[in-house]
């Protein structure tokens, strides 16, 4: 059980860094303010019965259009300790917005966790120029700076909740992760303690995803069916792991899909703090 048990330090240490898996196509530090106002489009996030819905094969679920899928960890300004790599990670809060404003602009709409399942197994519509905004390791920006600049634009995300910092300083606690679920955003499972799904045997099942994700029912009252995997490293052996705990999809990073488990590798990229609007732009044309 010793490794399991992390310190506050330790914990920040370790989210400051963030799911860190390198994806991005291109750096700019300046700001981009160029882009056209608009009015706030209606939301198209909307909650989806996929309990009668029956999984595709794989090269169904291959062939379709990828979605672009977002990751942000946290979203605060730059500090004099911040080094270049966690820059990556962290957002400043005029550029996360001003990313946002051109996400909006471009006519992008937002989708959650189960109209993207229901899209993949069944070809379902989708609203036009889907994509899914993603929010992994429970920081507290995403509850006070994400969440108003999302709804400012109708805007949902899926927020990937580690359990263990739930209530400690600098990160969400109980009540604000389930006000994001009662606000119609999603909430799925990210561990206990971002511990590395590739290296779990014996009982880190139970700890890691077990626990957690009856913690996350128990605030939110909802069943959790998606999952993030922590610094976006997965293994084919944790795919039936995660299916037989009743998880419908898991997030990964820039990596390609399984060709075998595309469900269970849907790439992300992560919105980098360097990028320009129009830098974001054209990292989610090239990715997907």
């Amino acid at each position: 059980m010793k490794h399991y048990i992390l310190s506050i330090t330790a914990a920040a240490l370790l989210l400051s860094a963030g799911c860190q898996s390198k994806s991005k196509t291109g750096i700019d530090t300046a700001a981009d303010t160029t882009t056209k106002s608009s009015a706030t489009p209606a939301s198209t996030a909307k909650a989806v019965d996929i309990s009668g819905v029956k999984e595709a094969d794989a090269k169904t679920i291959l062939a379709r259009k990828q979605v672009p899928v977002l990751c942000y960890h946290q979203i605060r300004d730059w500090k004099p300790t911040d080094s270049k790599t966690s820059k990556d990670y962290i957002v400043p809060i005029a550029v996360f917005k001003a990313q946002m404003k051109m996400l909006a602009d471009s006519g992008y709409h937002t989708i959650l966790a189960d109209q993207l399942y229901d899209y993949l197994n069944n070809g379902t519509a989708l609203p036009s120029k889907p994509i899914v905004l993603t929010f992994d390791d429970t920081d507290v920006d995403q509850y006070t700076i994400a969440e108003p600049t999302l709804t400012k634009y109708g805007y949902k995300g899926i927020y990937f909740v580690m359990t263990v910092s739930l209530g400690r300083p600098h990160y969400m606690s109980k009540a604000q992760v389930k006000d994001l679920s009662d606000k119609g955003n999603d909430i799925g499972s990210h561990t206990w303690d971002h511990h590395n799904v590739k290296k779990y045997q014996g009982k880190d099942w139970e700890i890691q995803i077990d626990k957690p994700t009856k913690t996350l029912h128990e605030i939110t009252g909802k069943d959790i069916h998606h999952f993030a995997y922590p610094f976006g490293l997965w293994n084919p052996e944790a795919i039936p792991e995660l299916k037989k705990r009743g998880f419908k999809s898991a997030f990964i990073l820039g990596t390609k899909r399984d060709e075998n488990n595309p469900l269970f590798t849907i790439r992300r990229i992560i919105a980098s703090g360097y990028w320009t609007p129009k830098t974001l732009s054209n990292s989610i044309k090239n990715s997907f």
